[in-house]
Protein backbone atom coordinates (compact mmCIF):
# COMPACT_ATOMS: atom_id res chain seq x y z
CA UNK A 1 0.00 0.00 0.00
CA UNK A 2 1.79 3.29 -0.97
CA UNK A 3 -0.72 5.58 -0.54
CA UNK A 4 -1.25 4.95 3.45
CA UNK A 5 -1.74 7.67 6.02
CA UNK A 6 0.74 7.65 9.43
CA UNK A 7 -2.61 8.42 10.97
CA UNK A 8 -4.46 5.63 9.91
CA UNK A 9 -1.60 3.48 10.59
CA UNK A 10 -1.11 4.08 14.24
CA UNK A 11 -4.97 3.99 14.15
CA UNK A 12 -4.81 0.29 12.61
CA UNK A 13 -1.96 -0.35 15.01
CA UNK A 14 -4.06 0.64 17.93
CA UNK A 15 -7.56 -0.78 16.72
CA UNK A 16 -8.95 -3.46 19.25
CA UNK A 17 -11.59 -4.89 17.27
CA UNK A 18 -12.77 -8.74 16.24
CA UNK A 19 -12.92 -8.04 12.61
CA UNK A 20 -8.83 -6.21 12.34
CA UNK A 21 -7.95 -8.65 9.95
CA UNK A 22 -10.79 -8.33 7.71
CA UNK A 23 -10.44 -4.14 8.40
CA UNK A 24 -6.98 -4.08 6.78
CA UNK A 25 -7.67 -6.48 3.94
CA UNK A 26 -10.05 -3.96 2.79
CA UNK A 27 -8.25 -1.28 3.70
CA UNK A 28 -5.74 -2.57 1.12
CA UNK A 29 -8.28 -3.59 -1.24
CA UNK A 30 -9.84 0.14 -1.13
CA UNK A 31 -6.49 2.29 -1.78
CA UNK A 32 -5.36 -0.28 -4.90
CA UNK A 33 -9.05 0.26 -6.23
CA UNK A 34 -7.33 3.95 -7.76
CA UNK A 35 -4.25 5.77 -7.36
CA UNK A 36 -6.05 9.05 -6.44
CA UNK A 37 -7.63 7.52 -3.35
CA UNK A 38 -6.36 9.31 0.30
CA UNK A 39 -7.19 7.91 3.76
CA UNK A 40 -7.20 10.11 7.15
CA UNK A 41 -9.40 8.63 10.13
CA UNK A 42 -12.99 10.41 10.26
CA UNK A 43 -15.71 9.15 12.87
CA UNK A 44 -13.35 6.99 14.52
CA UNK A 45 -12.71 4.80 11.73
CA UNK A 46 -10.74 4.47 8.24
CA UNK A 47 -12.44 6.89 5.63
CA UNK A 48 -11.02 7.31 2.06
CA UNK A 49 -11.19 10.93 -0.05
CA UNK A 50 -10.83 11.00 -3.76
CA UNK A 51 -10.31 14.04 -4.63
CA UNK A 52 -10.20 16.15 -1.03
CA UNK A 53 -13.37 14.59 -0.43
CA UNK A 54 -14.75 11.18 1.67
CA UNK A 55 -16.12 8.82 -0.09
CA UNK A 56 -16.11 5.52 1.80
CA UNK A 57 -15.80 5.59 5.45
CA UNK A 58 -15.97 2.45 7.64
CA UNK A 59 -18.05 1.82 10.42
CA UNK A 60 -16.87 -0.17 12.99
CA UNK A 61 -19.78 -0.04 15.32
CA UNK A 62 -21.42 -2.76 13.27
CA UNK A 63 -22.59 -5.45 15.16
CA UNK A 64 -21.31 -8.15 12.80
CA UNK A 65 -19.34 -8.36 10.41
CA UNK A 66 -17.55 -4.97 8.99
CA UNK A 67 -19.24 -2.40 7.01
CA UNK A 68 -18.32 0.05 4.82
CA UNK A 69 -20.71 3.51 4.16
CA UNK A 70 -20.61 4.71 0.53
CA UNK A 71 -21.19 8.69 0.59
CA UNK A 72 -20.86 11.70 -1.65
CA UNK A 73 -18.91 13.57 1.07
CA UNK A 74 -19.81 14.82 4.90
CA UNK A 75 -22.42 16.81 4.09
CA UNK A 76 -25.71 15.42 1.65
CA UNK A 77 -25.64 16.71 -1.93
CA UNK A 78 -28.01 19.27 -3.25
CA UNK A 79 -28.22 16.72 -6.23
CA UNK A 80 -29.52 13.87 -4.69
CA UNK A 81 -32.84 13.88 -7.20
CA UNK A 82 -30.13 13.91 -10.18
CA UNK A 83 -27.58 11.40 -8.79
CA UNK A 84 -27.50 8.22 -10.56
CA UNK A 85 -25.28 5.18 -9.38
CA UNK A 86 -25.56 1.70 -11.31
CA UNK A 87 -23.73 -0.69 -8.59
CA UNK A 88 -23.63 -3.97 -11.24
CA UNK A 89 -21.52 -5.74 -8.24
CA UNK A 90 -25.38 -5.91 -6.53
CA UNK A 91 -23.24 -5.66 -3.01
CA UNK A 92 -24.75 -1.72 -2.08
CA UNK A 93 -27.57 -1.80 0.10
CA UNK A 94 -29.00 1.68 -0.27
CA UNK A 95 -30.07 4.03 2.58
CA UNK A 96 -30.80 6.90 0.47
CA UNK A 97 -30.90 8.39 -2.96
CA UNK A 98 -26.72 9.14 -2.40
CA UNK A 99 -25.53 6.88 0.35
CA UNK A 100 -25.43 3.38 0.69
CA UNK A 101 -23.77 0.65 3.14
CA UNK A 102 -21.69 -2.41 1.87
CA UNK A 103 -21.24 -5.33 4.72
CA UNK A 104 -18.56 -7.92 4.79
CA UNK A 105 -18.98 -11.16 6.95
CA UNK A 106 -15.47 -12.00 7.46
CA UNK A 107 -12.29 -11.94 5.62
CA UNK A 108 -13.99 -15.46 3.62
CA UNK A 109 -16.54 -13.33 2.07
CA UNK A 110 -14.00 -10.03 1.49
CA UNK A 111 -12.06 -12.68 -0.87
CA UNK A 112 -14.56 -13.90 -2.23
CA UNK A 113 -16.15 -10.60 -3.49
CA UNK A 114 -13.00 -8.69 -3.47
CA UNK A 115 -12.68 -8.10 -7.28
CA UNK A 116 -16.23 -7.27 -7.42
CA UNK A 117 -15.47 -4.67 -4.47
CA UNK A 118 -12.28 -2.77 -5.93
CA UNK A 119 -14.18 -2.06 -9.21
CA UNK A 120 -17.60 -0.66 -6.90
CA UNK A 121 -15.00 1.60 -5.26
CA UNK A 122 -13.22 2.59 -8.66
CA UNK A 123 -16.68 3.26 -9.87
CA UNK A 124 -17.86 4.92 -6.78
CA UNK A 125 -15.36 7.53 -6.74
CA UNK A 126 -15.72 8.60 -9.93
CA UNK A 127 -18.91 9.49 -9.92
Amino acid sequence: MTNTNAEVDQFMAALDHPQKETIGYLRAAVLSSDPGITEHVKWKAPSFLHGGEDRVTFQLRAKKGVQLIFHRGAKVKDDQAVFEFTDDSGLLDWISSDRATVIFQDLDDVKAKEEAFVVLVRNWVKT
